[in-house]
């Protein structure tokens, strides 16, 4: 999902979609230690997807508190 997908949702949408990716982490972080996950590269994909709905929220109460 990109930027502008992601500015369009309100924060809750936003908060519910940073549980979901933390879980998604956190059940491929398992895998990995079990060797279980084939695709190593989804790990880092998921660090970075949640890294941009924190940049947005993060700009979100910036111009609420501007």
């Amino acid at each position: 999902m990109n930027a502008t997908e992601l500015r369009s949702k309100s924060v809750d949408e936003l908060q519910a979609q940073i549980i979901e990716l933390r879980k998604q982490q956190f059940k491929m972080r398992m895998q990995l230690a079990t060797g279980e996950l084939s695709k190593n590269h989804q790990v880092a994909v998921v660090r970075r997807e949640i890294a941009r709905v924190k940049t947005v929220l993060t700009e979100l109460a910036r111009s609420a508190a501007a």
